[in-house]
């Protein structure tokens, strides 16, 4: 017999996982129409709210280490969304900047949030009952960050 703890529907992890990959599915057709993957649109979210980061801060943002982000950004230079310059206050870092096709783009996606939520209701999921998730889960990943810095796990 299988332990309780070890059953597949008794692990958080798997739930989580399995919203993560069902939610960037539902991105997908969304994003197609404007050429980019769900990493790419995520860096675009952080540049459209505060455009020239150094590369470092989006991959803080986003919890994404160096190893993924230099190739992601190397990618979407090389789409045209994006343009790396050296940064005037230290010349040691390199600046992401938007380009003017980056900008278009974000009057393009501007959408997507919404045509989102018309899925989730579509599929018969509350929409309020998913935003009430967001601060449950804001707190967690704060949490599991704080953890993974200061806890060893048993």
């Amino acid at each position: 017999m299988v332990d309780d703890y070890l059953r597949l529907d008794s692990q958080m992890c798997f739930r989580l996982y399995t919203a993560a990959r069902l939610t960037m599915q539902a991105y997908e057709p969304l994003l197609k129409q404007l050429g980019i993957t769900y990493t790419q649109y995520l860096v675009l979210l952080v540049l459209w709210e505060s455009d020239k980061l150094p590369i470092n801060d989006i991959g803080k943002k986003l919890l994404l280490g160096i190893n993924t982000m230099s190739p992601l950004i190397k990618r979407m230079e090389g789409m045209g969304l994006i343009v790396r310059q050296d940064n005037p206050a230290d010349k040691r870092q390199q600046l992401v900047v938007l380009t003017p096709k980056a900008k278009k783009m974000q009057q393009d996606a501007h959408n997507i949030p919404v045509c989102l939520s018309k899925h989730l209701i579509g599929c018969g999921i509350d929409e309020d009952k998913m935003l009430s998730l967001m601060p449950l889960l804001d707190e967690f990943i704060r949490k599991m960050e704080r953890g993974n810095n200061d806890d060893e796990v048993a």
